[in-house]
């Protein structure tokens, strides 16, 4: 019976030894590069002892088919699908390659850069982390990442400076998307949210049509309103709706008054617009870039103890539009 107990219990071993796959542990890795992890995954100094663990029992868990964190072992994860938002894919994009904005839902995988290529309607991105924490990347969620095959895993790649890149396919901006990050120091998968904005892409990379101006609308000159949406910041602003529009030359001017009067100025493409009223709400005159989609604006609030400018998006429905003179 103990010779019997010794040969399974060598079986078992052997089939852990044997398991691979996306989850299990990274070639290369052993203690001393897994000790490599920065704080940014574990609230440790770098190079710090783990204890969550017994020794080994990562590395036979990692041989298993991988680990997920739990929800004990991570950060609260943020809300990175604003309301409004409404999948933008790549055949509504021009071909090339855009600078664009990625939110992530976790504090601990900061996206600094990111690069977004669009060929044929097929769209893909090479982004830049603020650590070096994380090992390879999944498209999807931490737990088909452990039962994937290492060739659906996305490796790092280290710039010239340091910083770790990662290519990765994009379905389609402004939409969640499901990505796991595996540590190398915790050997764990971690689920994050990714959301590339489709508002930091700027309006010509849009295919012909997909946003609206006054030239494809036909609109001759003249006042009008239309309605308007205000997305971002913390949620508690506003903005009166409808907005007065005034067109000149195909050119579209708003008129966009505040719900408090703690606004000093805005800013649309990186030019800065100053208050159009002395007394009462907030109110300013800015350009409209276009209609049907999120237009992104900054707005300098002076409501906190310093001066703080706030990113937020327009959306002026060119359905709603009424001539008014």
């Amino acid at each position: 019976m103990r010779i019997h107990k010794l040969r399974l219990s060598a079986a078992i071993l052997a089939a852990v030894l044997m398991t691979g796959g996306c989850g299990g542990k990274a070639a290369g890795t052993d203690g001393t590069a897994a000790a490599a992890e920065t704080a940014e995954v574990t609230g440790t100094t770098a190079g710090a002892p783990d204890h969550s663990e017994a020794p080994g029992a990562q590395s036979a868990s990692a041989a298993l088919g991988g680990q997920v964190a739990s929800e004990k072992e991570t950060v609260s994860p943020k809300n990175v699908v604003e309301a409004g938002m409404v999948p933008v894919y790549g055949t509504e994009i021009k071909d090339g390659v855009y600078p664009i904005k990625v939110d992530s839902s976790s504090s601990m995988f900061r996206i600094t850069s990111c690069e977004l290529t669009v060929k044929d309607g097929v769209m893909s991105a090479v982004m830049a982390t603020s650590g070096t924490g994380y090992l390879k990347l999944f498209m999807g969620t931490g737990e088909e990442a452990a039962q994937a095959s290492e060739a659906d895993c996305i490796p790092y790649v280290e710039t010239a400076d340091g910083a770790y890149t990662y290519a990765v396919p994009v379905e389609a901006l402004d939409m969640g998307i499901d990505c796991s990050a595996f540590s190398k120091k915790k050997e764990k998968w971690y689920d994050r949210e990714l959301v590339f904005r489709a508002d930091s892409l700027p309006a010509e990379a849009f295919a012909d049509g997909k946003i609206a101006t006054a030239e494809s609308l036909k609109l001759e000159d003249g006042v009008y309103t239309c309605e308007v949406r205000l997305d971002g910041g913390s949620g508690r602003a506003a903005v009166e709706s409808p907005a007065a529009l005034r067109v000149e030359d195909k050119h579209v001017t708003a008129t966009i008054v505040w719900g408090s009067a703690n606004y000093d100025y805005m800013k649309v493409d990186g030019e800065k617009y100053g208050l159009a009223a002395a007394e009462g709400n907030s109110t300013f005159e800015i350009p409209v870039t276009g209609f049907d989609w999120r237009m992104p604006v900054i707005a300098d609030t002076i409501a906190m103890s310093q001066p703080h400018e706030i990113e937020y998006t327009l959306t002026f429905d060119s359905a709603t539009l009424k001539r008014v003179d």
